[in-house]
């Protein structure tokens, strides 16, 4: 493996541990970004092509975009906070032991890791963009309204209750 694929890792991880670490909101969503950049580079390099380029234009994109605004859209809105607690912490850890350990185990036992002779599909960014606007031009134009439908109600909700508290 290259340096530019280790490099590309650690700024994945370093981006993850930031928006887990981070006090300020917005820096999280930043270190978020970052984040998903980095795993975006990662796709590149092993020659996904479509997902690498998904995951800049979903994630690194619109998810980052909607997480900053739900951050300063909700910034007035006070929540009662207590204190973690030790126990907080140490059922934390297990839960992330186990998923890991989950997680680990079916990575070993999957299919991928025994030999098998099989070609690499033939299917780049442009004859996924052809099949998205030629056979399935419908789904993607559904699913189009019902997001654009989903934000012009987010933002109504959101004048409703600014309305509300003013």
């Amino acid at each position: 493996m290259s340096g530019e694929f280790f490099l590309a890792a650690g700024l994945t991880v370093a981006g993850a541990l930031a928006a887990m670490i981070l006090r300020n909101l917005i820096h999280c969503v930043l270190a978020l970004v970052a984040g998903f950049a980095g795993l975006a580079v990662i796709y590149l390099q092993l020659g996904a092509q479509f997902v690498g380029l998904a995951q800049i234009f979903v994630y690194a994109g619109a998810v980052a975009i909607l997480a900053a605004f739900v951050i300063l859209l909700t910034q007035g809105v006070e929540h009662r906070t207590r204190p973690a607690a030790v126990l907080d912490w140490v059922v934390g850890a297990l839960l992330a032991c186990g998923v890991f350990a989950m997680l680990a185990w079916a990575i070993a036992k999957s299919v991928q890791f025994l030999p098998q002779a099989t070609q690499r599909p033939d299917a780049g960014v442009r004859a996924i963009g052809n099949a998205m606007l030629h056979q399935f031009v419908l789904p993607l134009e559904v699913v189009g309204l019902l997001l654009t439908a989903a934000l012009i109600g987010a933002v109504l909700t959101a004048m409703r209750d600014e309305e509300a508290g003013a």
